[in-house]
């Protein structure tokens, strides 16, 4: 399931790697421009032209983290089909029967899957002749008659060579139609997860799409007015998720997580004989294509020109580093330069290595500016150092404890089981990326004039405290407003007291040449 391709043959190139798309990564982190029109980006949800056609291929967000209630474990999400309107009858939304959807784990470093979980769905309809409802009464319980419509899926894991099947004919979480056809949604969900040997769990269905962020950004950076922030555009939408807790030691590298912690992951779809569906001019393609990707957040909306997005959802984070054309726009990152030209903020001296360092290579003493050991493969014993490559993807310490006390800004915070350092359902990866692009990895200071980012602070739902942690799906599409209250409560005040709960690992990473922490008390969420 997983492919390798060549390396690239000049020293050039490897060096230009460490900024291919790294840098733009967090350039993306609040983009500027719709790049044509009909295509709207929101995290990654349709980043590119080819999948803007086919929703139900669409990666939206890929989230990794410790599992708070069970530390010896790292929780894997992965959400597609972006902007699920919650009204969206009667065939409301399906996860692909003629697909494979895929979270991939490199635990070696060099861009290639070590281990890769594969789900595949199946559709059975009760009643195709006589009934049109997606339900033909109410459904209490996940193997309902009424239910007419349902999933199943096959759950696998390649490693190597070996594929193993962990679940066979598991059912799916089914689309939330309403109070009237679904009155306990609560309990359809908790009958959908299941227990899979080795100690894992494993869900896939509907859920509330945790992604927050106000993305009127597009309108030329808010008109230059930021007064006009605040709007959760993604509230009240869902989206269909993929969620695995899984022990340490089934994705570390030789299986000890103690001695190897960081895994990089990525999520992927692949197409049967075509690039995404609808394609007709290559249809005639005999086996898997992958047509989407996603590791880090906001990565193909803007960095990457458009003439190459899709081919960059085809390739292999070990390929990265080869987009020539890629590298070429990443050196002189072009978001800092519209946010000096609508809000005369200095953009950051260029080369950005730093942000390289972040997306790319991970964070280490010996991998950048930034000295601190995070989440670099370089940190994992067992590893080849000279098979270790610059790619894209999103990077995981498993070896860092929960927070007790999570912060919304991750790292910069000096929370450091937080953004970048995997994903967690709450990290404020707008606000994260845009002080990131504007130098603080750099500087050590937070830019003022943005501090307070797009002022969605938290999502519109709140997330569960055991897995799968996702928010129920919405019923209806509430308008987004933040929630001052819930707000207020969730995105503590980052000061000295709180910073000191931290611990003294978020010290040495926001000591010299790292993060420091942003001392800024949140008066109100308006």
């Amino acid at each position: 399931m997983t492919t390798t391709s060549a390396r690239p043959r000049s020293r050039r190139t490897l060096d230009q790697a460490l900024v291919v798309l790294g840098a733009g990564a967090l350039a993306t982190g609040l983009a500027v421009l719709t790049l044509t029109p009909g295509i709207s980006a929101a995290s990654s949800h349709r980043e590119a032209p080819m999948i803007a056609g086919d929703p139900r291929a669409d990666n939206t967000d890929v989230y990794a983290f410790t599992s708070p209630d069970r530390s010896d474990t790292v929780t894997l999400v992965a959400n597609w089909i972006p902007f699920e309107e919650p009204n969206g009858g009667p065939n409301f939304y399906a996860f692909a029967d003629d697909a494979r959807y895929n979270v991939k784990i490199d635990n070696t470093g060099d861009g290639v899957a070590d281990v890769t979980y594969t789900w595949r769905f199946r559709n059975q309809v009760r009643d195709a002749e006589n009934q049109f409802l997606y339900n033909t009464g109410p459904v209490r319980r996940i193997d309902d008659p009424n239910l007419n419509f349902r999933q199943t899926y096959d759950l696998t894991v390649t490693e190597g060579e070996n594929t193993r099947t962990l679940l066979r004919n598991a059912p799916v979480a089914p689309s939330r139609v309403g109070k009237a056809s679904m009155p306990n949604y609560g309990v359809l969900r908790a009958q959908a997860v299941r227990q899979v040997p080795g100690g894992a769990k494993a869900f896939a269905g509907q859920a509330e799409d945790p992604f927050f962020a106000d993305l009127r950004v597009f309108d030329l950076l808010y008109g230059g007015d930021l007064s006009e922030r605040g709007q959760d555009t993604l509230a009240g939408y869902n989206v269909n998720s993929v969620a695995l807790q899984v022990p340490k030691k089934s994705l570390a590298l030789r299986g000890n997580a103690a001695r190897n912690p960081v895994v990089g992951v990525w999520s992927t779809t692949d197409r049967e004989g075509a690039d995404v569906m609808g394609d007709e001019k290559r249809k005639n393609h005999e086996g898997w294509r992958q047509v989407s990707r996603l590791g880090n957040p906001l990565v193909n909306e803007v960095v990457v020109p458009l003439k190459y997005k899709d081919a960059f959802n085809s390739i292999s984070p070990d390929q990265d580093r080869t987009v020539q054309p890629v590298v070429d726009k990443v050196y002189d990152p072009i978001l800092p330069k519209l946010i000096q030209k609508v809000y005369g903020i200095p953009a950051p001296a260029t080369p950005r290595n730093d942000l390289a360092e972040i997306y790319l290579t991970g964070i280490c003493k010996a991998c950048g500016p930034i000295k601190a050991d995070l989440n670099a493969h370089r940190l994992n014993k067992d590893a080849d150092p000279k098979q270790i490559f610059p790619a894209e993807e999103l990077r995981l310490n498993m070896g860092i404890a929960p927070a007790k006390r999570p912060q919304r800004l991750g790292v910069l915070a000096g929370d450091l089981a937080g953004f970048p350092n995997g994903r967690r359902l709450a990290d404020d990866v707008i606000d994260i990326s845009l002080q990131a692009v504007e130098g603080a990895a750099q500087t050590g200071k937070l830019v003022p004039a943005l501090a307070a980012g797009d002022k969605v602070d938290t999502n519109d739902a709140r997330f569960g405290k055991t897995f799968p942690y996702l928010a129920l799906p919405s019923t209806s599409k509430s308008g987004g407003k933040s929630r001052a209250a819930d707000t207020d409560r969730a995105s503590t005040a980052l000061d000295p007291t709180n910073a000191a709960a931290i611990g003294g690992a978020g010290a040495l990473l926001l000591g010299t040449g790292g993060f420091r922490l942003w001392r800024r008390r949140n008066t109100s969420a308006g």
